[in-house]
């Protein structure tokens, strides 16, 4: 945290501060009240924006902007500091740290503005900002370039500045060795001297040992003093809204000691959920080995290790998150995370990794991690509170669709490991079952491979096409009628729903009816169905247009009448033949 003494020496282009009066607190927060673009961006969060592109700085609110700096305060944001901070992150996607100091009772507010990520540029009102001079000015398209064109460093291969061969531990060189030797089928390599083997895997370069060999390697009072924000926490709290965690433990061990003593603490708390129908059972274990080390293994190999603040791992009775500084990888967004190849931060590190079968191959981890998550009838893995500074990923012990997990555990059981289901094919499965109209969100590619599979079926047409899960699916449900309401409706099924809403209403509108039929019927289909029963009155109209409404005809009720005498026949027919009976 800066100092006033510090602020008021710093120069405002130097040393990438602003300062701002804001003596009766009136600093606009978005420039709402101002007409033209450049006075709106004089604002809070113009600023911010500038600032963050600018690698990082500080807006400080309170004291004068010439220099030296005298302190005038301000009363901005007084007793909403919380507010504001959350409302500066909602509208830029930037996390500042805000917070007051004060001299002689006079008050400043500093927002302390992270720097962006490497190839990110932040924007307000949907222009990249930089400042000049007092002004803040639309980015050059210089600048620009430069900033997306930016390619991370891989900090794993840089070298680490005194660390020696006496600095690494032992055992977890052992453990490298015999990782190595069976994945690669080389027993020869258990042989070679400790230099030869770092050698080999690029963590000895010229003599001198790199970052990743701290990270894989190094002895735990080491990483502790060259990289501790290299560690693990993991936070154990019994209730998912609780706020102090009931038991906190550090891990900085190497990571090949490391990984199986993480993965050991978790896996006291861990349970299963029996999964059963008929015979038929196996156990769901709250939280999946695989992939709790692939999520683990993906935030060491992609976190950004010049962030000061380690990974943090919040266990709950059936909720795990797993959060790490730095956000994706260049050119990884949410809606792309499982079609984009993607690149490790730290490439060497996870190169490693690779060669000692701890990963299969660069990439795959996110994919193990859906496509074991959802294989087992869970919610979809969460990176929904990711950002450019962070990676949030949450994952939910509870079996959210047992009849899901039952359906592709039938379909993989009898299949060879290379015809069994890919990731994208079980997350179209599940968009399918989650919601069957979704067909323009669906890669037509997998569902045609998914029909050819009869794991899908085809409903609807024209436009009104949908897909819903196979018949096999629905066995394992306790609602098997429900497949049977996915058939395509005929007239006399469409007309019986629409008699039973008007039993109930007396009068619709159109609009009543289409959503009566939401994702089984286009508005057209509907419009069709109801212009037939108007011609054979079975359906009456009142008004034209958007005012039409429309009531039971009297076809119908005649209709009805006539089945009603029907009946009534019948049942004395039966009374008679039952009388001649005795």
């Amino acid at each position: 945290m800066i100092t006033i003494e510090e602020l008021k020496n710093l120069k405002e282009s130097e040393d990438k501060v602003e300062f701002k009066r804001g003596e009766r607190g009136n600093i606009s927060y978005d420039g709402g009240s101002k007409n033209k673009p450049s006075d709106r961006r004089r604002c809070i969060l113009g600023y911010v924006t500038a600032l963050c592109n600018e690698c990082g700085g500080y807006l400080v609110i309170g004291m004068k902007d010439s220099f030296p700096h005298e302190v005038v305060g301000t009363n901005q944001n007084k007793g909403s500091i919380g507010e504001l901070e959350s409302n500066i992150y909602r509208d830029t996607g930037i996390r500042p740290k805000i917070y007051e100091l004060y001299e002689d009772k006079r008050r400043v507010l500093i927002i302390d503005v992270p720097s962006r990520p490497l190839g990110k540029v932040f924007k307000f009102e949907d222009v990249a900002l930089m400042r000049v001079g007092e002004e803040l000015r639309p980015m050059s398209d210089e600048k620009y370039l430069d900033i997306i064109q930016e390619q991370e460093p891989d900090f794993s291969q840089l070298i680490c500045n005194g660390l020696s061969l006496s600095d690494l531990d032992e055992e977890a060189i052992s453990i490298l060795k015999e990782k190595y030797s069976i994945k690669q089928d080389n027993p020869r390599f258990r042989t070679l001297s400790d230099s030869q083997i770092l050698s080999d895997l690029d963590l000895l370069k010229n003599g001198k040992l790199t970052n990743a060999a701290l990270i894989l390697l190094g002895k735990e009072e080491v990483i502790k003093e060259k990289l501790p924000q290299s560690s693990i926490m993991l936070e154990y709290r019994s209730l998912e809204n609780q706020i102090p965690f009931e038991n906190r433990i550090g891990f900085t061990q190497p990571f090949f000691r490391m990984i199986d003593n993480l993965w050991y603490t978790i896996n006291l708390r861990n349970g299963s959920f029996p999964i059963q129908e008929g015979a038929y059972i196996f156990d769901v274990p709250f939280f999946n080995e695989e992939v709790i080390r692939e999520s683990i293994n993906n935030a060491i190999t992609h976190r950004d290790y010049k962030v000061a603040s380690e990974i943090v791992i919040k266990q709950f009775p059936q909720r795990l998150d797993i959060i790490n500084a730095g956000g994706f990888p260049i050119g990884v967004t949410l809606d792309n995370l499982l079609n984009t190849p993607s690149t490790p931060r730290n490439r060497l590190l996870a190169d490693v990794l690779q060669k000692t079968g701890i990963v299969e191959r660069s990439g795959q981890g996110v994919d193990k991690i859906f496509y074991n998550t959802l294989t087992e009838g869970k919610a979809e893995p969460d990176y929904s509170e990711s950002n450019s500074f962070q990676v949030s990923l949450k994952l939910s012990a509870v079996i959210k669709d047992r009849a899901f997990a039952l359906f592709i555990d039938s379909v993989q059981k009898d299949l060879s490991e290379e015809k069994k289901l890919s990731v994208l094919e079980v997350i179209t499965l599940n968009k399918i079952k989650e919601n069957s109209s979704l067909k323009k969100e669906l890669d037509v590619e997998i569902v045609n491979k998914l029909l050819d599979k009869k794991l899908i079926e085809r409903r609807g047409r024209t436009n009104a096409i949908f897909y819903i899960l196979s018949k096999d699916y629905y066995e394992f449900t306790d609602e098997k009628g429900e497949y049977y309401k996915f058939f395509e409706l005929d007239d006399e099924q469409v007309l019986n729903t629409i008699i039973q809403f008007l039993n109930k209403e007396k009068k619709s509108k159109m609009k009543d009816f289409v959503n009566l039929f939401n994702g089984r019927l286009t508005r057209r289909q509907v419009s069709l169905r109801i212009d037939k029963f108007l011609n054979n009155k079975m359906l009456e109209k009142n008004g034209e247009g958007k005012l039409a409404t429309y009531c039971i005809g009297q076809n119908y009720i005649k209709r009805m009448d006539v089945i009603s005498q029907i009946i009534d026949i019948g049942i004395k027919e039966m009374e008679k033949k039952n009388k001649t009976i005795e």
